[in-house]
């Protein structure tokens, strides 16, 4: 089975690719000739998700998925949540980013954070959510490489480590997106 994934992030591709049996293969949306920028204009991470799939499944007739992504702080009031991208600006750096967000919270003593991962699959006609959500703090400084993202800063509960210093098959066993995906996997395998 070959899915588009609506996605052009080669970090994300490589995740989810490494988590999905090999029956089922990942086309990005450079593999179907698609470089234009997906319009995100929804104020949900759903919302975001779903306008994702729809591009994909109206404009080039294919079977996709497509996720977002926001990390929601409690100490404010969610932010950045949808906006988690492009918190400090369009140029959607994450160093810009997280220094931002470290800023906004320096004096806050709730660090209480929580990453949500909403994927949208557009199968033969029909729409299916599936969504991950992985608990935690955000730490007072970055820590470690791996990953992207907030996943310096980012320390999931029951761990002393941030995303970015836990392996990868543990990131993505315990994180938002491969809560997700495995629900998604788990419903590929089922429906086949």
């Amino acid at each position: 089975m070959k899915l588009v994934f609506a996605s052009n992030n080669k970090n994300k591709i490589a995740e989810i690719q490494s988590m999905l049996p090999e029956s089922i293969k990942i086309l990005s949306l450079e593999d179907i000739n698609c470089f234009e920028e997906i319009p995100e204009t929804a104020d949900t991470i759903e919302g975001n998700a779903i306008l994702k799939a729809d591009y994909v499944t109206q404009k080039y007739g294919y079977d996709c998925f497509a996720d977002d992504t926001g990390l929601e702080v409690n100490a404010l009031n969610g932010e950045p949540g949808v906006y988690s991208a492009r918190y400090a600006g369009e140029q959607k750096n994450a160093d810009d980013n997280m220094n931002k967000l470290l800023g906004e919270l320096r004096d806050k003593e709730n660090r209480s954070a929580q990453f949500k991962t909403v994927i949208t699959l557009n199968l033969e006609g029909k729409q299916y959510l599936f969504t991950g959500i992985a608990k935690g703090n955000i730490t007072d400084e970055k820590m470690g490489t791996n990953g992207f993202g907030y996943d310096p800063i980012f320390k999931p509960e029951n761990f002393d480590e941030t995303f970015a210093q836990l392996p990868l098959e543990v990131k993505n066993k315990i994180g938002h997106r491969g809560k997700a995906v495995q629900q998604l996997i788990d419903f590929l395998s089922a429906a086949k």
